[in-house]
């Protein structure tokens, strides 16, 4: 009755359990992201008992998968069918995660809780978060030449994104089978920012650079355009953005439409209040519990131990670095020819990680100078980078779907 013959017949299953108390650790006692990293490796941890039934049986590209001895049609199976032959965690990855459900109810929360207003008040340092995904395409073609499928090659490269629902979204979209080892890559290196970070700017900057002084670049060369009524602004912009996003990549309008309209019932105020309190927590919350379990138990022994899986873990923290240094080095060109100086902390930010990677890049300006604080610069070109991974995860859905 007990799964301890299945154990000891497959001792990999051991790799498995330490890799899910690693992330426990991770999450619980070093905090890195505990509200995804905890429920992924719970995930991890119970996908992983023979006998239990918990783990994701993923379809080949036909859709089939072998229920009792009889290849059936996971698409034609209803979902009470699933649940009774395969299992609770079947049941809900099929009908939450493969539909594409749960990132869009993600990215509608995160636009609740975002503030649009200091990129708003700076919009010139968004073009930082744009040039930070070159990351994506650069170890997308990368992957390539490295033997990966074009469709696995977009999944891979838009780790670089820094945004785990959208990895998920456009893995889901693109290659399913390597959903669970992106998740746990995209997540591990958001959580990782703290270290990752610091590491790329050491390299990249000089002392020089991370003194420059954005409040005293202002006052040097103050911005021409004055805002003002940035309430009518920070209204406006959701539905402008969405709007020309639709028109130009429409496959993004599921991560940029939810962002956005979560972000709208947050700016509009009083009126839509209890919408913005149920997009920021309870359905916010939800989909995260069930976000982070459901990819964890994608991660069984057979999907996840294998070579493939190692390159996916160096290719996502190679696509992770690079969106860094694509930020830096914008940072450094637009210095090169401009009066007004960017601290290149503010590149660094370009990927997405709101708001850490704006606090991480803030801690390192003011160990240089106490009285130099980035953090406003820095979360313009951070929120910038979420609007543009959501839009380079359409563009790749678009050619590679």
């Amino acid at each position: 009755m007990t799964a301890l013959s299945a154990i000891g017949a497959q001792p990999t299953f051991l790799i498995m359990y330490l890799l899910a108390f690693v992330l426990l650790y991770l999450g619980i006692v070093k905090k890195y992201e505990p509200l995804l990293l905890i429920p992924i490796a719970f995930g991890v941890l119970i996908a992983n008992f023979p006998g239990g039934g918990m783990g994701v049986i993923q379809a080949d590209p036909n859709g089939m998968v072998m229920v009792d001895g009889v290849q059936k049609n996971i698409y034609e199976m209803p979902l009470h069918e699933i649940a009774h032959d395969l299992g609770l965690m079947n049941y809900l990855y099929y009908a939450l995660i493969k539909s594409g459900l749960l990132p869009p109810i993600i990215f509608m929360g995160v636009g609740a809780l975002t503030d649009f207003g200091p990129m708003l008040r700076n919009l010139k340092l968004s073009i930082f978060g744009a040039a930070a995904q070159m990351g994506i395409f650069t170890v997308l073609l990368v992957a390539l030449l490295a033997g990966f499928t074009p469709q696995e090659a977009g999944s891979l490269g838009i780790i670089g994104g820094a945004d785990g629902p959208t990895a998920i979204f456009t893995t889901i979209k693109l290659a399913p089978h390597l959903l669970g080892p992106i998740a746990i890559a995209a997540y591990s290196y958001m959580a990782l920012v703290p270290v990752i970070i610091p590491l790329v700017v050491r390299c990249l900057c000089t002392r020089k650079e991370l003194m420059i002084n954005m409040k005293e670049q202002d006052k040097l060369y103050p911005n021409k355009i004055e805002i003002k009524n940035m309430h009518v602004l920070k209204i406006i912009f959701p539905i402008a953005v969405t709007t020309i996003v639709a028109i130009f990549v429409p496959t993004a309008v599921s991560l940029v439409g939810m962002l956005m309209f979560g972000n709208l019932i947050k700016e509009i105020g009083a009126d839509t209040n209890r919408l913005f309190d149920a997009a920021s927590n309870g359905i916010m919350n939800a989909a995260t519990i069930f976000l982070g379990l459901c990819v964890g138990a994608t991660m069984t022994v057979d999907a996840f131990l294998n070579l493939q899986t190692l390159g996916i873990v160096a290719g996502g923290f190679c696509a992770f670095a690079l969106s860094i240094a694509s930020g830096i080095f914008m940072v450094k060109v637009w210095n090169l020819v401009a009066k007004k100086k960017i601290n290149p902390l503010i590149g660094a930010t370009g990927l997405s990680a709101v708001p850490m990677a704006s606090r991480v890049c803030n801690e390192i300006s003011t160990k240089y100078d106490p009285k130099n604080h980035v953090l406003n610069y820095c979360m313009a070109s951070n929120i910038s980078g979420v609007i543009g991974s959501a839009v380079a995860a359409g563009v790749l859905i678009s050619f590679l779907g």
